[in-house]
């Protein structure tokens, strides 16, 4: 029998893992569920010459393609958007590419400004403090003074721009458009223990060297040593509740497979805008036949994806490659709304540097432009090294037709059943992706590119959102203004399935404000008493 804690956390990535310190210092018995693993340093893909390869098989991004055995199916075969994910101690901040920007203050104030999907019941002002001890806490690389955002200071030095993000910035002072070096969640100098980037490869199948800002090294040493508990190969199966509507804990299935019954005075969901919704729609009972928290009817309904807008083009001169970060610098040029377009909101752009030699060969081939024959070598040549790249993430409005259900068939190695994501991109999105399309190309030829390429991205859906939104009204949102479930007074949920609308940036940095920003009104609440209230 497990002995019941005070505060049960479902999930330790991004958000798991930032409420699970906060939470430490009230000195509250707290444990974190984690259906993964912990990821050795030892075993990413960047320690070996066959990095590369690897994002096909065990560090792939799609978890239908990596199939480990803490990972789950999920169908989405109605779908042009892939999910990505990964389930280990860090959640998918083992596998982001660090690019760290915030939403916006527009983007909590849609409906207001204009006039579609709904207003956050919460603003930037709100989330500014958060948002400043999240840099700290995670180590935060960037450069103070850009124009598209209220002042702030981060803590280290941004990325160096190298050979691909000076020829685009000078492209873009050409054009006279918006560019910044990006914030990015990598260290640029050491760092509180971390070693500062040594350009050992693309970010994106985990960090060996430590500078990348997974939360397994940034928030769960922190705290662990303050006592929080840390149980891996834990998967939820459901949320129990009593009779009154309040949570009990959690069943779930251990490393061998037996079925374990956790008890808690407090639960807490930290599973991602997919893993979220599948839980709470699992977690049936005669109070919540539809799912646990669901008397709205809205969990698993307005998913969002960030569609995705890949352009990339071949210069003569040879660049950076793959060496160094990713994404060096963005653009926010287009993020907010301009009536002159057809479309509402808006797009960042990043900027990035090239492929690494495998993959260069594999997509070139793919696209017919390294053929096999005489010219082969000549050709591959011209192409690996001279890429670069931009990537419009675009707003993707909520649309309740746009959800996660539960799969009627497909089921994980303990039964239990896995998701299923229908979608579709809205016309929106399809107006604002031709649109920063459009705009790459100009910037690419600008930059000296001399062949350009638009490209379909089905894997990109990394950045998971809207399927439990939070607002003031239960008959519209699933969570209130501080995260508390409207049905399930004990019940949190501190995910990016709380977001309200998508904006058009990467998400991370927002998901680990508002975890911390739900963290401190829980400790507010909790000290005068009016938490379950």
């Amino acid at each position: 029998m497990n002995e019941k804690v005070d505060v049960l956390i479902i999930g330790s990535g991004a958000s798991g893992a930032a409420v699970a310190w906060s939470l430490a210092d009230t000195k509250m018995r707290i444990l974190c569920l984690e259906q993964g693993d912990w990821v050795k340093p030892t075993d990413y893909p960047s320690n070996g010459r066959d990095w590369e390869a690897r994002l096909f098989s065990d560090f792939a991004i799609n978890p239908n393609r990596r199939a480990r055995e803490t990972d789950y199916p999920i169908n989405d075969a109605n779908s042009p958007i892939k999910v990505v994910n990964f389930n280990g101690v860090g959640g998918s901040t083992i596998m982001y590419t660090a690019h760290y920007p915030r939403l916006h203050p527009s983007d909590f104030k849609v409906k207001t400004l204009d006039g579609v999907a709904d207003d956050w019941p919460i603003d930037y002002e709100t989330l500014e403090p958060f948002f400043a001890e999240n840099d700290r806490m995670t180590g935060v690389s960037g450069l103070a003074g850009d124009p598209a955002y209220p002042a702030k200071q981060p803590p280290m030095p941004p990325i160096p721009l190298g050979k691909s993000g000076q020829r685009f910035g000078t492209a873009m002072n050409q054009l006279g458009w918006h560019w910044w070096p990006s914030d990015t969640s990598i260290a640029t100098v050491d760092y509180e223990g971390r070693g500062r980037c040594l350009n050992l490869g693309h970010c994106t199948p985990g960090c060996a060297q430590g500078a990348k800002a997974s939360t397994d090294i940034t928030y769960w040493p922190m705290a662990l040593r303050a006592g929080v508990e840390l149980r891996t190969r834990a998967r939820v199966r459901e949320i129990t509740v009593d009779n009154n509507g309040m949570a009990t804990g959690v069943i779930y299935y251990d490393a061998e497979g037996k079925e374990q019954f956790q008890a808690a005075e407090m639960v807490i969901i930290a599973c991602n805008g997919v893993g979220t919704p599948r839980l709470m729609l699992n977690s049936q009972s005669g109070k919540f036949p539809n799912g646990v928290a669901n008397s709205s009817g809205l969990v698993g309904k307005n998913l969002m994806f960030h569609p995705y807008a890949f352009t990339y083009g071949y210069v003569d001169e040879p660049l950076d490659g793959n060496h160094g970060p990713p994404l060096c610098l963005w653009s926010h040029e287009f993020y907010e709304t301009d009536k002159a377009r057809d479309f509402v909101r808006g797009y960042i752009f990043q900027f990035g540097r090239g492929m690494g030699s495998i993959v260069e060969a594999i997509s070139s081939t793919a696209a017919g432009r390294l053929p096999w024959g005489e010219d082969h070598h000549k050709v591959y040549r011209s192409l690996l090294n001279h890429r670069i790249y931009l990537a419009g993430i675009c707003e993707d409005l909520p649309e309740e037709h746009n959800r996660v259900t539960l799969d009627p068939v497909l089921k994980d190695s303990d039964g239990i059943p896995a998701p299923k994501i229908d979608y579709t991109v809205g016309e929106n999105s399809r107006k604002m992706l031709d649109h920063a399309h459009t705009r790459a190309e100009e910037i690419l030829k600008q930059a000296g590119a001399h062949t350009v390429f638009r490209e379909h991205v089905p894997n990109s859906g990394w950045h998971l959102l809207g399927t439990a939104r939070m607002g003031t009204d239960p008959e519209r949102s699933v969570v209130n203004e501080w995260g508390r479930c409207h049905d399930v007074k004990n019940l949190f949920i501190v995910d990016g399935s709380i977001w309200v609308t998508s904006g058009g940036v990467n998400p991370t940095s927002t998901i680990q404000a508002l975890a911390l920003y739900i963290a401190d009104a829980i400790k507010q609440r909790l000290a005068n008493a009016t938490l379950f209230e």
